[in-house]
């Protein structure tokens, strides 16, 4: 066998070696984790309509609402982890930054659609369209990664500026959220929650930015380097929580625990310290658990969000035939039918999101094939 022959066979053998690699990175199953468990206890916080009103207070519900305080900085964290890293990672590929960046105006697109569709759902917007400017978790994350998604493309090849470019956007953002109570006119419901806005940007889309932050940082140096910089937002995080009185009176009046940055800082660090426990068993713990029946089912909620998302709204909210969980069990509901009508919502909503992520996954290579033939 030849010299050249050699190199050849070493080169493809090299290649063979990397695209394997990349498939093994291809995912964080914690991060996956975190926003599985996220959708999960957001079914059960939207379901928390059908109990009756006597039931929502109490030593029970009180903690209940403690946890359920943390999912929308879950789901919304990990959505700016995911972008920040899949930009990093594809900006190493001849070619593969254009090509992502493409792929993620079409999937921002498609949250932005769907929450307008979730809108239309609960709110009647061809008669009213102010409703259809109503800032819910969707528009939140589709518009503040937008926002942020020339500056992300940009610093895509440099991960370790990427990471300080979107903390100082968090920063920023939680900085400003007070303020933001104060707006009035067109940027009203981009910037508070005065005009119906469930998650206005002010200041929801600090945690997206947080979340672009640790994925730039997973880009920089894998396990170890975003290990460092969870536990080092959680103790900046611990900080500020501390420095709770100063914060309250460093604004003019406001709502504390929606805007001011120690009450978001107090998110944060919560949600950092579970990341950083699920991190820990995803490296640590090896086993049988890691494929096992549960662990797979809330990867179903964290790898299709979207469409768990979705499903889960039309199911309790939205009338098919007349039909939905409200119309029957609204207000009605004790805490073992409660329990029991969960189980039959998640379940309901698993197997539609599996259905849904089947047809999406065909038309997916369905587009992508004809652009790959073209190049």
């Amino acid at each position: 066998m030849g010299q050249t022959e050699v190199r050849s066979g070493a080169h493809l053998a090299v290649r063979s070696t990397y695209k394997g690699m990349l498939r093994r990175m291809s995912r964080v199953r914690a991060f996956d984790w975190l926003r599985g468990l996220a959708v999960l206890i957001m079914i059960q916080t939207h379901a928390l309509a059908l109990l009756e009103p006597r039931l929502r207070q109490g030593s029970f519900y009180t903690p209940l609402q403690w946890v359920d305080g943390l999912v929308a900085p879950s789901f919304i964290l990990a959505a700016g982890f995911a972008l920040a890293l899949v930009l990093a990672r594809s900006a190493a590929q001849p070619g593969g930054r254009a090509k992502r960046l493409r792929r993620t105006l079409r999937r921002l697109g498609e949250v932005l659609a769907v929450g307008t569709l979730v809108n239309w759902m609960w709110f009647p917007i061809f008669r009213e369209p102010r409703w259809i400017f109503r800032v819910d978790i969707l528009q939140c994350i589709g518009l503040s990664l937008l926002i942020a998604l020339p500056a992300l493309a940009l610093l895509a090849p440099r991960p370790r500026v990427l990471r300080w470019v979107a903390l100082a956007l968090a920063a920023l953002v939680f900085g400003l959220a007070p303020f933001g109570e104060q707006v009035r006119g067109p940027l009203a419901a981009l910037a508070n929650g005065k005009t119906n806005s469930v998650f206005p940007l002010l200041p929801w889309a600090g945690y997206v930015y947080l979340g672009a932050a640790l994925g730039a940082s997973f880009a920089v140096g894998g396990v170890r380097e975003i290990a460092i910089w969870l536990a080092g937002l959680a103790l900046l995080g611990i900080g500020l929580w501390i420095a709770t009185p100063r914060l309250a009176a460093a604004y003019p009046p406001h709502e504390f625990w929606v805007t001011n940055p120690a009450n978001a800082a107090r998110r944060w660090t919560q949600v950092c310290l579970i990341a950083l426990l699920l991190l820990a068993a995803e490296q640590r713990w090896q086993g049988a658990w890691r494929t096992s029946a549960p662990v797979r089912f809330v990867e179903v909620f964290g790898t299709s969000s979207l469409a768990a998302y979705f499903f889960h709204e039309m199911l309790l909210f939205f009338r098919i035939f007349g039909l939905s969980f409200d119309r029957f069990f609204r207000d009605r509901c004790s805490w073992p039918q409660y329990w029991a009508l969960l189980l039959l919502l998640v379940a309901m909503t698993y197997w539609l999101t599996l259905l849904a992520d089947a047809i999406y996954q065909r038309v997916d290579r369905a587009i992508r094939v004809p652009a790959v033939s073209a190049t």
